[in-house]
């Protein structure tokens, strides 16, 4: 019984051992689907933004601790702010949803 743990515990340590730091571009190793959604969200933080821009709201952004979430949404929110001639949700969405494709590096989203 030893054996069998103390092998599995082995593997663990290699596999951890070996580097991770493979990934070109944000999107990589993240299934479509899973691309999809995140560009999704990054879509409705766009909306927001639009939305807050309208109304005079400061620009909100979030804290960015090196993950790709937060530095596309950051990105997305400064393009509406920085673009006065967005001036529909429709508009706000699309652009949410292409710096989110550009910067993911996929092809578009299934809607």
């Amino acid at each position: 019984m030893k054996v069998p743990t103390l092998a599995g515990f082995g593997l663990l340590v290699m596999a951890s051992a070996l580097p991770q730091a493979f990934a070109a571009t944000y999107g990589d190793g993240m299934p479509s689907a899973q691309k999809v959604r995140f560009c999704e969200r990054v879509r409705d933080f766009a909306v927001q933004a639009f939305y807050d821009r309208e109304k005079g709201r400061p620009m909100k952004v979030f804290v960015e601790d090196g993950s790709a979430g937060a530095h596309i949404t950051n990105v997305a929110i400064k393009r509406i702010y920085e673009k006065p001639q967005i001036a529909t949700p429709k508009a706000a969405e699309t652009l949410g949803r292409e710096t989110c494709n550009e910067m993911m590096a996929s092809k578009g989203s299934a809607e």
